[in-house]
């Protein structure tokens, strides 16, 4: 069984000029043809733009009324939405737009300080196959943070998937230094895709060999999305063979969001 995977840090759906980017995000978001969508900075509610731009003009609005992952889970997804940060004008956090049952969700907070507020949403998904055991992350800028709720992250998997059932964990890593990879692999036993993926060359693998060195792990750059540079978001999978990854960047992305959208095929083991 194929599932296909993207994983979204939207920046609250607006640009950086604090333009609304909500409706042209929709449109992206149903590009992907996903299966799974997991995104980081989903806005629950804000009051303030609500105000400035939800009302109708044109016969368009381009502020949803309700909240961001209602709007773009549509009718062809459930969605599921972890509350992070919470403000006197609304919240944001991350979600999960899924095409298969969500049987169960929880969200638990791995916040580090009071300065950034972070959480683990992690849904129980139905597939005709058995069940996949979603988690969406977004961990935070200070590296000892990060190593913190990475462990968080360890325990509420073995906790949460025990047998070796089947894992996808995706979502913004802040992890530049791509120091956190090979920690959850020997925890989990999961992989990130794209190392899966530059594992299949033939004539790398001899060259390794014959030097008696490791495949270096490395990330998709997808940071910032006009001209990616560092690797900051990933997709770990446990119980998935990697069929294809991707980053889709370029004009039309930079205008959406700070981040590059990673789409990824797998097929269920």
């Amino acid at each position: 069984m194929k599932i296909k995977v993207a994983t979204y840090n939207i920046h609250k759906g607006v640009s950086y000029r604090s333009k609304p980017r909500v409706l042209a995000l929709k449109q992206a978001i149903e590009a992907f043809d996903a299966d799974l969508i997991f995104l980081q900075e989903v806005q629950g509610q804000h009051d303030r733009i609500a105000a400035r731009f939800g009302e109708e003009r044109h016969g368009q609005r381009h502020w949803p009324q309700g909240s961001q992952h209602e709007f773009f889970a549509g009718e062809s997804h459930q969605s599921v939405y972890g509350l992070n940060a919470q403000y006197d004008h609304g919240h944001h956090g991350n979600a999960l737009l899924s095409k298969h049952p969500i049987a169960k969700w929880t969200n638990t907070d791995i916040s580090d300080h009071a300065y950034e507020a972070r959480g683990i949403l992690h849904s129980i998904v139905e597939t005709p196959k058995g069940v996949v055991h979603c988690y969406v992350i977004h961990l935070g800028l200070f590296e000892r943070s990060r190593v913190r709720q990475t462990q968080a992250l360890i325990d509420a998997v073995n906790s949460s998937a025990p047998n070796n059932e089947p894992v996808i964990i995706a979502g913004d890593f802040n992890d530049w230094r791509n120091t956190l990879s090979a920690k959850l692999h020997k925890a989990l036993g999961v992989v990130e895709v794209f190392d899966e993926i530059g594992a299949g060359s033939s004539l790398g693998d001899l060259v390794r060999t014959l030097a008696r060195r490791q495949a270096a792990i490395r990330p998709a750059r997808t940071f910032p999305s006009a001209l990616p540079f560092f690797r900051l978001d990933r997709i770990y999978v446990r119980g998935f063979e990697v069929e294809s990854a991707q980053v889709l960047h370029g004009p039309m992305w930079a205008k959406l969001s700070d981040h590059a959208p990673l789409v990824a095929t797998l097929k269920l083991l």
